[in-house]
């Protein structure tokens, strides 16, 4: 398979004249992943947001976003580990309000034309009233995209993720915080968190397997024996529906404990999804702001005393 012009290596001999080595064949480049309308939308309505609201971060999902002036971008983790593919490319970006300072997580879905608020990972950051102004904005900006507020879930524990993620770090210091390195002792703890109620998750579910199985059998066992010797006084009818009872609610039981095992797994998994989360967006807001004080006059003038000392 051809991949281009292949560069010839050139060797130069002791009199100066040069003769031809080897080819190398070129490596092909990676097939791009990403719409570029889809990228021109989603960079298009970011851009608009900056007029209200100020981007903090991005979370792109088979997408490149190129904003001016650059901010931490991050894949988007929840969508990347899931186990089927199928979802829609899309951005989600961390944005605050100029005029309120209240932070929301806006995601857009730019085939769809479709952009949400995702309020489960800015709980307690914002007010309804600010989210419905919000709202407003963003239909009078962008009247041609379909809204949608995707609220908290009691099932998911959306609730109690976001209460452990607080409890040692908030969002706000991770996108605004400026003192980094309490920031990131802070998300040492919040990974420790995260990885204690995944170990506590499978001692629930190992409790759950080990437990089921025999009990199950040795309660059937007894109830059916024990029933069993009542049938002529109350009735074959009437045994048989205790028989079926016992033994369905003790199986409920266990399988009640068992999903809480599984729930737990998952929220173990969200909290340290959120704390990688925060560690990327830390991370590349170190770096750009290494950048620019590495551009700043007196980032360069350190940069030409340390190449003086070092001459």
């Amino acid at each position: 398979m051809s991949h281009g012009p292949q560069p010839i290596l050139m060797r130069t001999t002791a009199d100066g004249s040069s003769s031809k080595q080897a080819t190398v064949d070129v490596v092909p480049s990676a097939e791009p992943v990403a719409d570029s309308e889809n990228c021109d939308i989603c960079a298009q309505v970011l851009t608009t947001l900056g007029t209200f609201a100020a981007v903090r971060a991005v979370k792109a999902y088979r997408l490149r976003v190129e904003l001016t002036p650059p901010v931490p971008q991050l894949p988007c983790l929840d969508h990347e580990a899931m186990l089927h593919e199928g979802i829609a490319p899309h951005a989600a970006a961390y944005v605050e309000d100029h005029e309120s300072g209240e932070l929301y997580e806006l995601v857009l879905t730019p085939s769809k034309r479709r952009i949400e608020i995702d309020v489960a990972s800015t709980l307690r950051e914002h007010s309804q009233s600010g989210r419905a102004r919000l709202l407003e904005r963003l239909r009078e900006q962008f009247p041609e995209f379909s809204y949608r507020v995707n609220k908290v879930s009691w099932l998911r524990g959306d609730r109690r993720v976001a209460r452990a993620c607080r409890a040692q770090v908030t969002l706000r210091e991770v996108l605004v915080g400026s003192d980094f390195d309490r920031t990131a002792r802070a998300l040492d703890r919040l990974r420790t968190v995260g990885a204690l109620m995944e170990k506590e998750s499978r001692v629930a579910s190992w409790s759950v397997r080990t437990v089921t199985g025999p009990f199950l059998a040795v309660m059937g066992f007894l109830v059916y024996q024990g029933l069993g010797e009542l049938a002529p006084e109350l009735g074959e009818g009437t045994v048989t529906l205790l028989q079926a009872v016992l033994v369905g609610a003790a199986g409920a039981l266990f399988l009640y404990f068992g999903l809480k095992a599984v729930h737990l797994t998952e929220m173990a998994n969200r909290v340290w999804k959120r704390a990688a989360e925060f560690g990327l967006i830390l991370a590349e807001r170190r770096r750009l702001g290494d950048r620019e004080t590495a551009r700043s006059p007196a980032g360069e003038q350190d940069n030409k005393e340390r190449q003086v000392d070092h001459v």
